[in-house]
C-alpha cells in the first residue's frame, strides 16, 4: 500500500470540514504554538516546562530560576512561527532569504552576531556520526538545496519533501547554532504550504529523531525519517479530526 494513502485520506476528510469555526482555529493555534515551542526548544536543552512555556508566551511572566536565554528562546520561537504563517499567507516562494529570516529570529538577542548568518567555522554535531561540510562549502551547498527544492523536490509527496528538506538542511548545518529549530520550522512551513497540518516532534522522541536523521546523512537513506514524519502527520490529522 502507498505509505501516504492513509494520511492523504485523513487530510481529505479534514479538508471537507473547512472552513473551521474561528474559535476552534484560535484554540488549536494557541495549543500548537505552545506545544511546538516547548518541544522544539526542549529537544535543544531548554529547561522550561510545558506550563512555564505557556506562561512565558501567553502572559509574559518571567520564570524564577530560568535564564534570560531560555525565555528568549521561547519568545523568539513564537515570533518565528508567526513569520512562517505570514510567509504561507503571502505565498512567498521558498528561498535562502526565508531561511535566514527565520534563523535571525531564533537567535535574536541570544547571538546577534550569528543570527541569520551562515557559519564561518567548522562544527560537529554532538553524538552524530555525520560531520557537516567545511564552512567554505556552506554557501554552495545551500544554493544546491534551493535548486533541488525548486525542481526535483516538487516531484515528491509534500510530506516526503518536507522530510527531505529538513534532513538536507541539517546535514549542511549552515548556522553555528539554531539549526534544529530552524529545520523544524522549514519542515512545517512546507507542510502548511501544501495544506497539511504542522507536526510536533516531541522531546521524548529525540533519540528516534536523531538516529533517523543521522542514518539519512551517513547512509543516504531517508526512509526512516520520512516514515517518522508520515506517522506524526497522521497522528496530528487524527487529533484535528477528533477535535473538530
Amino acid at each position: 500500500m502507498n505509505r501516504f494513502k492513509r494520511m492523504d485520506d485523513l487530510k481529505s476528510r479534514l479538508d471537507q470540514k473547512r472552513p473551521f469555526p474561528k474559535h476552534v482555529i484560535k484554540n488549536l493555534h494557541d495549543h500548537l504554538v505552545v506545544e511546538w515551542t516547548y518541544h522544539s526548544n526542549s529537544i535543544e536543552g531548554n529547561t522550561l516546562t510545558l506550563t512555564e512555556t505557556k506562561v512565558v508566551l501567553e502572559d509574559g511572566i518571567t520564570i524564577g530560576g530560568k535564564s534570560v536565554k531560555e525565555h528568549l528562546e521561547a519568545l523568539n520561537h513564537k515570533e518565528a512561527i508567526f513569520l512562517l504563517e505570514d510567509i504561507v499567507k503571502r505565498n512567498e516562494p521558498f528561498s535562502e532569504r526565508i531561511i535566514k529570516d527565520l534563523h535571525a529570529i531564533i537567535l535574536r538577542g541570544i547571538d546577534n552576531e550569528n543570527a541569520g548568518v551562515y557559519r564561518k567555522t567548522n562544527v560537529l554535531i554532538s553524538g552524530a556520526e555525520h560531520i557537516p561540510p567545511d564552512y567554505l562549502m556552506v554557501e554552495e551547498q545551500m544554493h544546491e538545496l534551493i535548486t533541488w527544492y525548486e525542481a526535483e523536490a516538487q516531484l515528491f509527496h509534500p510530506v516526503q519533501r518536507a522530510a527531505m528538506l529538513h534532513s538536507w538542511f541539517v546535514k549542511i548545518h549552515p548556522f553555528v547554532d539554531g539549526n534544529g529549530r530552524t529545520a523544524r520550522l522549514l519542515m512545517n512551513l512546507e507542510l502548511l504550504k501544501t495544506g497539511f497540518v504542522p507536526i510536533v516532534i516531541k522531546k521524548e522522541q529525540r533519540l528516534q529523531y536523531y538516529q533517523a536523521l543521522d542514518h539519512s546523512h551517513v547512509v543516504g537513506d531517508s526512509n526512516d525519517f520520512i516514515q517518522m514524519l508520515v506517522d506524526l502527520e497522521q497522528e496530528r490529522l487524527e487529533f484535528y479530526l477528533r477535535f473538530l
